[in-house]
C-alpha cells in the first residue's frame, strides 16, 4: 500500500507542479486547470464534487469540495484542506501540490467509510500572497460561509507542504528559542495551533501517534510566532473555528520555499506517504469511523 500511495502521490505533484506548474489568478488557465485536475481526479473516485465559486481580478475562483457523509454525528463536521494556487515564480511542488496530492488520496483512504461525523475536503484558492492575511483568500471565503450557515465545524485542518523530511543534523530551524526544545533534524511531520485550538491539537496528535509511527512535534502558540498562522487555518482561527496546520515546516526546513527550484523531484514521497496514511487514519478516527486496517 505504501509503495502504491508514494507513486500516486508523485503523480499529482509532478501533474499540479510539473505539467500545469506556476498557478495563480495571474496564470488563470493554470489555476483552472489544476482546479480540473482536483475535480477530475475526486469524481474518478466517484465522488461528488461541489464548487464555491467567487471572481479575484475579474477571474473565476473556486474552491471545491467533497463530503464523506456522516451517521449519528453528521451535523459534526471535520473539515480538511490544502490551498492549490502558488506565489507567482514558482511551480510549487512543496507549496503546495503536497498538500493537495495528500487531500486527494486522503479522500481515497477513507472513501466507503461511515463515520459518525461528517468529513469534508476542500480545495482551496487563493492562499498565497497578496490575498493571504487580508485579501480574497479561498479559505476566507469558505469559513465565513460555514460561519454565517452555522457549520458545526469540529477541527479544521491545514495541509501545509508535506514532503520536505531530512535525516541530516542541522537540516531543521525554528523561531527563537524554539530551537532548545524540538529536534535539529527535520525528520519529523508537524502540527501547530494557536493557544484556542490546543484541545483539537492534542486530540489529533494522539490520534496521529496511535495510527502511525513516524516521527510527530506539535506546538500550540500564540499566532504572532512567525509561521504559526501562515495559511489557511487562519482563516477558520478568525471564525471561531478550532484549526490546526499539518506541514513539514516550510521555510524553517525546506531549502526552495517560494522560489522556481521548488520541484517535484525534490520532494520525498515515501515519507510522504507514510504521514498520509497516518493522517487519514487520525482523521477518521476523529470522525468516529470504523477501524482501518493497515
Amino acid at each position: 500500500m505504501g509503495a502504491d500511495l508514494a507513486a500516486r502521490l508523485k503523480g499529482h505533484v509532478e501533474a499540479l507542479a510539473g505539467s500545469i506548474g506556476e498557478r495563480h489568478v495571474w496564470r488563470p488557465h493554470a489555476l483552472a486547470a489544476a482546479a480540473r485536475y482536483v475535480r477530475g481526479e475526486w469524481q474518478a473516485q466517484g465522488l461528488e464534487v461541489t464548487a464555491q465559486g467567487y471572481r479575484v481580478e475579474g477571474q473565476l475562483c473556486e474552491n471545491l469540495e467533497v463530503e464523506i457523509a456522516g451517521g449519528e454525528l453528521a451535523r459534526e463536521i471535520v473539515l480538511v484542506g490544502a490551498h492549490y494556487d502558488t506565489v507567482p515564480g514558482s511551480p510549487g511542488a512543496d507549496d503546495n501540490a503536497s498538500g493537495v496530492a495528500a487531500l486527494i488520496e486522503m479522500a481515497r483512504q477513507l472513501g466507503g467509510q461511515r463515520p459518525a461525523r461528517t468529513v469534508k475536503l476542500v480545495a482551496f484558492v487563493n492562499e498565497e500572497p497578496p490575498f493571504f492575511y487580508f485579501g480574497q483568500m479561498g479559505s476566507k471565503v469558505y469559513a465565513r460561509a460555514a460561519r454565517e450557515r452555522g457549520d458545526d465545524i469540529r477541527v479544521m485542518l491545514s495541509l501545509e507542504m508535506l514532503g520536505c523530511y531530512s535525516e541530516r543534523r542541522g537540516s531543521q530551524a525554528y523561531p527563537p528559542f524554539l530551537r532548545y526544545c524540538y529536534p535539529e533534524r527535520g525528520n519529523f511531520i508537524a502540527f501547530v495551533s494557536n493557544l484556542r485550538s490546543r484541545h483539537a491539537l492534542r486530540e489529533l496528535v494522539g490520534a496521529f501517534r496511535t495510527s502511525s509511527d513516524f516521527p510527530a512535534e506539535s506546538l500550540a502558540s500564540p499566532a504572532i510566532v512567525p509561521g504559526v498562522s501562515w495559511s489557511d487555518q487562519l482563516s477558520f482561527w478568525r471564525e471561531g473555528y478550532s484549526a490546526v496546520m499539518v506541514t513539514d515546516t516550510a521555510f524553517y526546513r525546506y531549502p526552495h520555499y517560494h522560489s522556481s527550484h521548488d520541484t517535484p523531484e525534490k520532494l520525498n514521497y515515501p515519507e510522504m506517504a507514510r504521514v498520509v496514511l497516518g493522517l487519514a487514519k487520525a482523521i477518521g478516527t476523529l470522525a468516529g469511523a470504523p477501524a482501518q486496517r493497515g
